[in-house]
């Protein structure tokens, strides 16, 4: 019978016979995180796999995250672990829809958060992160965004930038929008010494307590330097445990015990291994167009942040 070790072990040695690079997105299983060559947050990820030698790239994340990663590299081989991931809040908004907005409010900037479509891409001014976010709408020289499509991340973005008016599209992730100011207080009548640290996909009720608010790799990093002992995480919880394989001296607890990606956890290790044997997975194709425009709006990225 077959153990996670001896499936780890045969990847190992696949993706080296293949000359493949794994890319795991942070939000994956530790087992998963085991045989990645890189893990990371979506944007970190795909430049990871344009600076990589290797010219099969199998991405364990989302579809919007294994669009990233052709875009900008769009002569490599890209594949995605498992077809049906894809990530509600990309799906939020349509082309049409955008475009209809884009001629109501045609004096706005464009910002998408980089968890949106290719194609919606294809339509916007420039995209940010969530630890670019800020840096990125602060250097935009129009005073007016219109910011799609995480109206919490929207939110957080204009109480840190007010001298900008920023218009929020309605949507956002449903994992993260469903925690709660109580949940907060519940926690920390349990863990009152424990620092709570949250994405900034959260409602601003949640944020406005944190003692830091920050993209997955912030939060990550953030727990390992402080000094303090004990953490509530508020972002995915897949978090929490890799954060308790890297800190074992410290105490990790979930904010919610329900924040929880369904998307993410659709990758199995042996969907990573079924991907090496050519029997699983799917290859994404992108138009020349497609990648042509949606790069812009990633360039912009690049030169205001």
């Amino acid at each position: 019978m077959n153990t996670t070790q001896t499936i780890r072990d045969e990847i190992l040695k696949l993706k080296k016979e293949h000359d493949v690079c794994i890319l795991a997105h942070a939000y994956q299983s530790q087992d998963i995180w085991e045989v990645a060559d890189y893990v990371g947050d979506s944007y970190g990820l795909s430049l990871q796999a344009a600076k990589t030698g290797q010219q099969t790239v199998l991405l364990c994340g989302v579809r919007f995250m294994a669009e990233t990663v052709k875009i900008l590299s769009p002569e490599k081989k890209v594949l995605l672990s498992h077809p049906q991931a894809g990530c509600p809040m990309a799906q939020q908004i349509s082309v049409a829809e955008l475009a209809a907005l884009k001629e109501t409010y045609p004096d706005y900037t464009v910002a998408a958060y980089i968890n949106t479509t290719s194609e919606l891409k294809t339509l916007c001014d420039v995209c940010v992160t969530s630890s670019s976010a800020v840096k990125i709408i602060q250097n935009i020289e129009n005073d007016h965004i219109l910011f799609i499509p995480d109206c919490n991340l929207g939110g957080w973005i204009a109480r840190q930038v007010p001298e900008k008016i920023i218009r929020p599209v309605a949507g956002g992730c449903p994992a993260h929008a469903a925690m709660h100011a109580d949940q907060v207080r519940q926690m920390k009548s349990l863990f009152p010494e424990a620092k709570l640290l949250v994405h900034p996909e959260c409602k601003a009720e949640v944020t406005e307590l944190a003692d830091y608010v920050g993209s997955t790799t912030g939060i990550m990093e953030y727990a390992k330097n402080s000094s303090a002992k004990s953490f509530i995480i508020g972002t995915e919880n897949s978090i929490v445990e890799h954060l308790q394989f890297a800190c074992p001296d410290k105490r990790f607890y979930p904010l919610s015990k329900d924040c929880i990606c369904s998307n993410m956890k659709l990758t199995t290790l042996m969907d990573v291994w079924h991907c090496l044997h050519g029997t699983g997975g799917e290859e994404i194709t992108l138009s020349e167009q497609v990648m042509k425009q949606a790069r812009r709006c990633i360039d912009t990225m690049l030169t205001l942040g």
